[in-house]
């Protein structure tokens, strides 16, 4: 898929309508950026609109050897010239099915609570493709109440681990809680099939080291539906415990 194909199908699907104002997020994120320790993650401000990144964490150096300059210049086209070419529509899909999936079934009140995840190969600087997931919260709004503006946190595995193209919409529950709302595997299905969201969130909690009772509150259910469901993914997954459960999901853990 070429460059104007890609600017095309992005700008598609976020089409907007006027220009809010980030001056304020901004002036946090760099606030914020100061004292963060160096590590293997980095966030930037996105501005699906003018296809650029309004700020980039300094962690950018770190995490993929690249000066953070280049992508504040040159913006988010210099971005997709470094993402790996097979993983590209899959990528477009993902994006494509999320902003769907908010527009047709998120209610505008609640569309500030959303986070989305999806992951893809990324060229670093020593040009060896490793993985990102990408994890975006909405923080500006169009007209139309389109999230146009996000901060972007961005994780780097190691080229080795094999993952699928994935991706999730969660939105925050009353007792700060993300529950999963949406989720689709755009390549081989693993544990997509027959696991519902509701079971998604408890093995996301169960690899926390949370118990039943623990994820009853956070999920707002009772002890007992947890066990009900911890016995139905066993039995899904044909395995025979918890542990056995857990030690699959860490090795897998962006299917959850």
């Amino acid at each position: 898929m070429n460059d104007i194909n890609i600017k095309s199908a992005y700008h598609e699907i976020f089409r907007s309508y006027d220009n809010p104002s980030l001056e304020h997020h901004i002036k946090k994120i760099i606030e914020l950026d100061e004292y963060l320790p160096y590590s293997s993650t980095f966030f930037c401000i996105t501005n699906t609109q003018k296809l650029i990144f309004e700020y980039v964490s300094k962690n950018m150096r770190s995490c993929l050897g690249l000066d953070k300059k280049l992508f504040e210049e040159h913006g988010m086209r210099y971005f997709w010239s470094r993402m790996h070419p097979d993983d590209l529509e899959k990528w477009l899909q993902a994006l494509n099915s999320l902003m769907e999936f908010t527009l047709n079934e998120i209610p505008e009140s609640d569309r500030n609570k959303m986070t989305y995840t999806w992951n893809y190969r990324f060229k670093n600087a020593s040009d060896e493709y490793v993985n990102i997931i990408q994890n975006t919260s909405p923080l500006e709004f169009d007209s139309n109440n389109k999230p146009i503006i996000g901060l972007a946190h961005y994780t780097v595995l190691h080229p080795e681990i094999n993952l699928q193209i994935c991706a999730s919409a969660k939105r925050l529950n009353a007792q700060n809680e993300y529950e999963t709302l949406y989720f689709n595997n755009f390549s081989q299905k693993l544990i997509s099939e027959g696991i519902s969201n509701r079971e998604r969130d408890i093995v996301r909690l169960l690899v926390l080291n949370y118990s039943s009772k623990e994820i009853a509150k956070k999920l707002s259910i009772s002890p007992n539906t947890v066990d009900t469901h911890r016995r139905n993914i066993l039995k899904k997954l044909n395995i025979s415990s918890t542990g056995e459960l857990i030690g699959m999901m860490k090795i897998n853990q962006f299917m959850i």
